[in-house]
């Protein structure tokens, strides 16, 4: 057993044997031969059908040093209840009364946990108290997670784009597959590099593929794009009834960004949808207050006091190990040819407050590692309009000297030189292939800055596509890549061609890079050795 393996599993996988009957939850229901879908949400089973259902499980999140995020949905007006405890048992369980799951809140609740040990593996219960009648429960839904290491070890995982492009939850394929996968390899967290949902993607019956017929189960809040609150809420929901998403999120803590389609395709606050007739709200502002609204709502994230729509933070997980999660959407200017020659306002990506607050962040940090979470990468060419190859969707805009988007790139990394910030790595998804960069500066049109590592994996069930052309401005050198072969593109998670990452960092804080495909098979591995 080599020093990145497991060396004792965590807990007996009986406790998560569950199922959605058994917690009260959704029926999933497949489509016929005939070819005809649920065409409604889930029904709720329970042995009797006045006690409160707990349809889409529990989910931990934003796990830092002493704290954890709680997340639960009933299916009426309750009040959340939570135990914890440091044993499977629940001995000696701190017993927690929550905030009441109402309907402005579309019946979700979280419980924001503190003064957790250090180094534990710790185990929630999670019920909800009747407010019409309260002596009755719901049956009550066990998850757990692990608080950061005292000797700064850690295992997690990474990806994006969860049922894009029409590939949803097809019982046939035995569900979203890929998330069986990486509970697996027993990760201490998980980061959601964004696409959560694809708000604008709806889920049809089935969906003819160069792989064959594919079937979906669908609701019909995924019928149609999403527009209003319940609409993006119904596409939220949809996620949680895939069985494999349910039983991951038991046992793997998230942090979850988001990036475009938790709106729509390639959305800025200017943008409009005259031109989409599946649009009845033509405003692109109107539908991202609403998806803002249900991604905070149904994700397991920590809200700011003072703002509760900004989701960039910093995770520290023991003394090897800082997480940076960035918002590449929500400060961004509106998508251009990206070209300008000085920056302004029209190069605004990440935005003066969140850049000012990373660099503060990073100038602060004595962790080991600096894992920067970032939901586009920084050296991929993505077009604003793929099929003309104009406009600039990401950051870079072709080869040459810095413009545009990357001024402000470009300021960041000569901060991270200046100030000798070492070992910081890039995490990211979007372009729904998997890839190792590594950016040299002596390669690079933009030289001031340290070589580092940028790691792309994904899609988590969705179409594949790629890979996409590389911009010289940052010297990325390609060093791994797998994407469809010969041209092909959007093929279906059957195809076998869905991804994941996973880090490994050991005492020494040694981290070990590895990308990995739907089965869970390693394709790429990189040892990176921290630089004092």
């Amino acid at each position: 057993m080599s020093k990145f393996e497991t060396t004792q599993r965590w807990v007996s996988r009986r406790s998560f044997l569950y199922n959605s009957a058994l917690a009260g939850g959704g029926l999933l229901v497949a489509a016929s031969s005939a070819g005809r879908a649920l065409a409604q949400a889930p029904a709720i089973i329970t042995a009797d059908s006045r006690r409160i259902a707990v349809p889409y499980g529990v989910q931990a999140g934003d796990i830092t040093a002493g704290r954890a995020i709680v997340w639960s949905r009933a299916d009426r007006a309750a009040r959340m209840i939570v135990e914890v405890a440091t044993t499977e048992s629940f001995k000696n369980a701190k017993r927690i009364s929550g905030p009441v799951a109402v309907a402005d809140t579309d019946y979700t609740a979280r419980i924001d946990l503190s003064g957790l040990p250090e180094g534990q593996r710790l185990f929630y219960r999670v019920s909800f108290q009747d407010l019409s009648d309260l002596k009755s429960f719901s049956q009550p839904i066990t998850g757990q997670f692990r608080t950061p290491a005292a000797d700064g070890t850690a295992r997690f995982v990474w990806s994006g784009d969860t049922a894009g492009q029409g590939y949803g939850i097809n019982p046939d394929f035995g569900g979203m597959r890929i998330y069986e996968a990486m509970r697996k390899v027993e990760p201490h967290f998980f980061i959601h590099s964004g696409d959560t949902i694809y708000a604008d993607g709806p889920i049809p019956e089935t969906k003819e593929t160069p792989q064959g017929v594919w079937r979906n189960l669908t609701t019909e809040a995924k019928s149609k794009v999403a527009e209003t609150l319940e609409d993006f809420r119904g596409a939220h929901a949809y996620n949680l009834m895939d069985e494999n998403l349910r039983r991951f999120n038991a046992e793997v803590p998230m942090y979850a960004q988001w990036d475009d389609h938790e709106t729509t395709n390639n959305w800025y606050w200017e943008k409009r949808m005259d031109a989409d007739q599946r649009y009845k709200e033509k405003s692109v502002a109107v539908m991202a207050a609403n998806g803002t609204r249900a991604f905070m709502e149904y994700m397991p994230i920590r809200q700011d006091a003072t703002n509760r729509d900004r989701i960039y933070s910093k995770f520290s997980h023991g003394r090897h190990l800082d997480v940076f999660r960035l918002d590449m959407r929500s400060y961004r200017a509106a998508n251009s040819a990206n070209t300008q020659a000085e920056q302004g306002p029209e190069t605004t990506f990440l935005g003066a407050e969140q850049i000012r607050w990373l660099k503060q962040e990073l100038l602060a940090s004595d962790a080991t590692w600096k894992v920067i979470a970032a939901d586009m990468p920084i050296g991929l060419i993505v077009y604003d309009n793929g099929t003309a190859k104009t406009g600039s969707e990401a950051i870079a805009q072709g080869n040459g000297p810095a413009l545009g988007r990357e001024l402000e790139i470009a300021d960041l990394l000569s901060f991270i030189r200046r100030n000798n910030i070492r070992n910081t790595v890039w995490l990211t998804a979007d372009v729904h292939y998997t890839a190792a960069h590594y950016y040299d500066p002596n390669k690079a049109k933009f030289q001031d800055f340290e070589p580092f590592w940028e790691f792309v994996s994904g899609p988590l069930n969705a179409g594949t596509f790629g890979p996409n052309e590389l911009d010289d401005t940052f010297g990325p050198q390609l060093m791994y890549v797998k994407a469809p072969p010969d041209g092909q593109t959007n093929l279906a998670p059957s195809a076998g061609m869905q991804f994941f990452g996973q880090v490994d960092i050991d005492a020494d804080g040694v981290m070990l890079v590895t990308l990995k495909d739907l089965d869970g098979q390693s394709l790429y591995t990189k040892e990176l050795t921290p630089v004092a």
